[in-house]
């Protein structure tokens, strides 16, 4: 075990660590080859070796990047539950979803990469996002705005369909309308 991974990382460890993935996230979005290392860190306003001390490996810093942006959309239900009502979140819970599969997109050269290096950036994936979703639908339920013949693997299937349909970055117009379709099919009578 790694002198990081046993003590929290300092604020500033924190905020530089949280930048690189966030130049990562964007930089591995962008068309064309894969970032550096260098043009990476440049990105996060931090040093070669800063980025080097939290990713050792192209792979390394990959899965961190689409766990980051996993966690980031799995704990996003509670904040989004508490500032409005239950339809409410889940409709603003669907729009990071598609925030989430475009950056997922951006990475998936690099994810193979990952895979194929004996990493899974995918493991415990889905049953987090049906955990947020669970939440989501169980708070539209109880205020009674939501259906409650519909799994979530029910709406996480129709998300899926509607990221692959309309899921680039081009397509956001349609894919919201897709969105507001299914909300409006998830509507409690």
């Amino acid at each position: 075990m790694t002198r990081q991974a046993e003590r929290p990382l300092r604020a500033d460890a924190r905020r530089n660590r949280d930048r690189i993935l966030a130049a990562a996230v964007r930089l591995f979005a962008e068309p064309g080859p894969a970032p550096t290392f260098d043009r990476i860190a440049k990105e996060a306003g931090v040093g070669i070796a800063t980025l080097y001390r939290n990713f050792p490996t192209r792979e390394a810093l990959v899965e961190a990047a689409y766990r980051s942006e996993l966690v980031k959309l799995c704990d996003a239900a509670p904040g989004l539950l508490a500032s409005g009502p239950a339809r409410a979140a889940l409709r603003a819970w669907t729009g990071r979803f598609l925030d989430y599969t475009t950056a997922k997109a951006g990475m998936a050269d690099a994810l193979r990469a990952a895979i194929d290096s004996g990493r899974n950036p995918y493991a415990h994936s889905r049953e987090a996002m049906l955990a947020a979703l669970t939440s989501l639908l169980t708070a539209g339920r109880a205020d009674g705005t939501l259906r409650a013949d519909v799994t979530p693997e029910d709406v996480f299937a129709a998300l899926t369909g509607v990221a692959l349909a309309a899921g680039g970055p081009d397509q956001r117009e349609q894919a919201e309308r897709l969105l507001d379709l299914l909300l409006d099919g998830l509507a409690a009578d």
